[in-house]
């Protein structure tokens, strides 16, 4: 192991050096060797003329549009189509965001749209019904001036006023269908030329949603439910894809996302989640998927975002958004998100509160190299919180409101990390990436836990927990990406090598009890009881990872991607009772992962595909069989087909058929109660069906189906062998919709509708009880002018009694009542 870590700090130092000599030649341009030659992409890429403004005028029947540019905009074609008249400036791009103003100009004319187009061109489109409109074209020094005189001027209604018309200034990609992703291909990849379901939860669903935490993002997306745990599970609130623990699966940036508290969304972009094994690029997880939050990147325009917003139950928060250039070039920029919030809840003695610091610096130290450095501290507090205890005839008969625990009860968690990401481009086809990171959390869990329920008396028992400790983890690596062509075959190949070094040192207390307390009657003792930690834990983990993926192109209708990576796994346990001696525990293991998939695309919207892939996860090394030999890593395997259809470029569709095998699972062996064998086989099938985008001009939508069947597929005891997976309902349905009046005199007035349907679902792995069924209605209403939005979000409208997720000690979660927040957002 330790030659895998010695590489890796040569390749680090290496990058250091390569830092260094592009901060230093900064201050020194040199001329280009004579023998280097641009190619037409990098020539073109050079010559892009950036649009800064936008601006409209009407003299007498006549519209004046002026661009206002870097340089002069030239090579501007005219042409007529089914939509209207289509002009188009090469080598150009409009910075604006999305902007929609109203005018009255005598022309008559319906609509004009300004957009970007994915090959460096700036479409103007110009809608005028019936009529037949003039164009001119005037190239000037600062840009642009287009000017439009109907042949047939619009007549003018009974009361003399002129009818409307709207500018629309928009970018290609439309804010509820993203088009790309990188977390299947660790590269920028269109959704429709990767072999496996990807799912893409963008800003826009975010904002309008009123989204603040993981959970409440992945509420959207089908196949993902609750596995519960806030606050008391080692790998936080967690999560089920496809039917499998998120476990260790969630990630920032590509890098593991390691925390026992609810993830913030204030610094996030968007939420890219892959369906099935990925451990290809990603390393050891479960079968299910991975999901990865992408951050905010800095921008080189200033930027100044405010957010305030109250709701039901003492909920309050505040969010702070800055970016900036600090330079004049661009050449190095900032963003720094700021986040509070301070939360009560329905239920009784329950609240907390989160602080999120997320600064980010990025430069472009030459055309060729760039750097990225950044960092996160977070602070969560907030009360333990188990749920309502259920029976096999279902939840016990009290408010939803009731709550079981002590105002004491408190988880809470320290975490920061600091990293870089800098990458190199050798030349047209070769490119470096190297990442770093250190992270460092400390959880606390203190409060008495639930031990069980009885049934006949109404009393839950508890104990006297306490899980402390300090953890933390280094991550490194380095990617090379390399394009190129064999024949007519082409070829994006990313390989690299990654470093991970993790501690972690908690310590426990959990032998005592804790007063019982009575579910129909609770009398809260509201004694906090000592800290006295008696079994500790000393664990470092060491994982080297070795990967190359190539994604290829026999022909535009034909593509394939295929992936290999290496893992190689050590554990050094160690465990330790208070007053006792120290018991040490060494494992290693190693794993081939495979991915292999094929596209196939009879039209460009159209793409059918059909992939595998594998995903492995290593035992706990301080588990131990009966006879004291280890367990062999878990393994996940998946098949999968699908069809993605992009109806417009507004709209898409996917479909997807997968059947998931969890193997290697630690079962009893029926010969010896003692000892265990690895036949267990855990299985999840079923059918995904996605749709979103825009239906028409302001109307957008995401919607998700997923039909699961998700059961223990092998197992020695006949009385777990074919029962359903805890947490797993066979039916999910979600949508939401939002409609913008595009014009008139509501324009910027908006409206959000959303349904989510969760069928019931077994409690426990046994099947003891059922987590009932909810269908669940949520609603917005929000109003956007220049530079504002005011937005009312309206949570369980219709006051649905349901419950979230159960645990293995026969509580479940219940999910909030009517809430109403309100929000004000102002961005300079």
């Amino acid at each position: 192991m330790h030659h895998w870590y010695r590489f890796l700090q040569v390749t680090g130092a290496f990058a250091l050096v390569l830092v260094t000599q592009e901060v230093s030649a900064l201050g020194v341009a040199e001329p280009p060797p004579e023998d280097v030659v641009e190619t037409p992409a990098a020539i073109i890429a050079q010559a892009v003329t950036v649009i800064t403004d936008v601006a409209i005028a009407q003299t007498g029947n006549q519209v004046e549009l002026r661009l206002s540019a870097t340089t002069p905009l030239d090579n501007a074609t005219v042409t007529q189509g089914a939509q209207g008249t289509e002009i188009i400036i090469p080598n150009a791009t409009v910075i604006q965001p999305e902007v929609l103003q109203e005018f009255a100009p005598e022309s008559g004319l319906e609509q004009i749209e300004i957009r970007n187009q994915t090959d460096n061109n700036v479409q103007i489109l110009i809608r005028s019904g019936d009529r037949q409109i003039q164009t001119q074209l005037t190239s000037t020094a600062t840009g642009l001036t287009l000017n439009i005189e109907p042949a047939i001027v619009a007549a003018e209604t009974d009361g003399g006023a002129i009818e409307a018309f709207e500018l629309v200034v928009t970018d290609t990609e439309q804010p509820y269908n993203p088009a790309s992703a990188t977390t299947a291909t660790g590269l920028d990849t269109a959704l429709r030329d990767i072999p496996q379901s990807i799912q893409v939860i963008p800003q826009a669903v975010l904002r309008d949603r009123n989204v603040t935490e993981l959970g409440e993002a992945l509420e959207t997306n089908g196949s993902i439910v609750s596995r519960g745990g806030r606050g008391t599970s080692v790998f936080g609130p967690g999560f089920l894809i496809r039917g499998f623990p998120s476990g260790s699966s969630i990630f920032r940036d590509g890098i593991g996302a390691v925390s026992l508290s609810a993830l913030d969304t204030s610094d996030i972009e968007r939420v890219e989640i892959l369906k099935g094994p990925a451990s290809v690029l990603f390393g050891q997880g479960a079968p299910g998927g991975v999901i990865n939050l992408v951050s905010k990147e800095p921008l080189a325009e200033p930027f100044i975002g405010i957010e305030a917003s109250v709701g039901s139950f003492a909920n309050y928060r505040g969010n702070v958004d800055l970016s900036d250039a600090l330079t004049e070039d661009g050449s190095a920029r900032y963003r720094l998100n700021f986040s509070y919030g301070n939360f009560g809840s329905f239920r009784d003695l329950v609240d907390g509160e989160r602080v999120v610091l997320s600064p980010r610096l990025s430069f472009d130290l030459s055309e060729k190299t760039s750097l990225d450095l950044y960092g996160q501290y977070a602070y969560t507090r907030e009360t333990i919180d188990e749920g309502i205890p259920f029976t096999a005839a279902g939840p016990v008969d009290v408010p939803r409101r009731r709550f079981v625990g002590e105002d004491f009860g408190e988880f809470s968690e320290q975490r920061f990390d600091v990293g870089y990401d800098l990458g190199h481009k050798v030349n047209d086809h070769l490119s470096l990436r190297h990442r770093l990171q250190f992270l460092q959390y400390r959880p606390r869990r203190y409060a008495p836990l639930y031990t069980g329920f009885d049934e006949t008396t109404g009393d839950v028992g508890r104990l006297a927990y306490f899980a402390g400790g300090h953890y933390q983890r280094f991550f490194t690596n380095i990617e090379a990406i390399a394009t190129f062509e064999t024949g007519s075959v082409k070829h994006q190949v990313l390989g690299g090598i990654e470093y991970r070094n993790t501690l972690e040192q908690p310590e426990f207390q959990f032998s005592n009890d804790y007063t019982p307390i009575n579910v129909f009657n609770p009398v809260y003792t509201g004694i906090p009881y000592a800290i006295a930690p008696e079994f500790f834990r000393d664990d470092t983990i060491k994982t080297v990872g070795v990967y190359i993926q190539d994604q290829i192109e026999f022909s535009p209708q034909f593509k394939a991607l295929a992936g290999l990576r290496y893992d190689f796994v050590e554990q050094l346990r160690s465990t330790q009772d208070l007053g006792g001696p120290r018991n040490e525990f060494f494992q290693s293991d190693g794993a081939l992962s495979p991915r292999l998939g094929v596209v196939y695309q009879p039209i460009e919207p159209l793409s059918l595909y059909a992939s595998y892939s594998q995903s492995f996860e290593p035992s706990f090394g301080a588990s131990r069989n009966g006879d004291g030999s280890t367990f062999e890593p878990e393994r996940g395997r998946q098949w999968e087909v699908g069809v993605k259809a992009d109806f417009s470029d507004r709209l898409s569709f996917t479909a997807a058929a997968f059947d998931i095998r969890k193997q290697n699972i630690s079962v009893q062996d029926p010969n010896n109660p003692l000892l265990s064998i690895q036949t267990g086989e855990q299985t999840s099938r079923g059918l995904e069906f996605n749709l979103n985008g825009e239906l028409a001009t302001g109307w957008n939508v995401t919607a998700a189906y997923t039909l699961m069947d998700a059961f223990v597929s092998e197992d020695t005891d006949p009385a777990v062998e074919g029962q359903r997976l805890p947490n797993v309902p066979q039916n999910q349905f979600s949508l939401w919709t939002t409609y913008d009046i595009p014009q008139g005199s509501l324009e910027g007035l908006g409206f959000g509708l959303g349904f989510f349907y969760v069928g019931d679902r077994p409690g426990t792995l046994d099947n003891a009880f059922m987590v009932p069924s909810y269908f669940r209605t949520d609603a917005a209403i929000y109003y956007r002018r220049d530079n504002w939005r005011a937005q009312l979000n309206f949570e369980n409208l219709f006051n649905t009694e349901y419950f979230t997720a159960a645990d293995e000690f026969q509580f479940a979660t219940p999910g909030a009542p009517f809430a109403v927040t309100a929000k004000f957002a102002l961005d300079f």
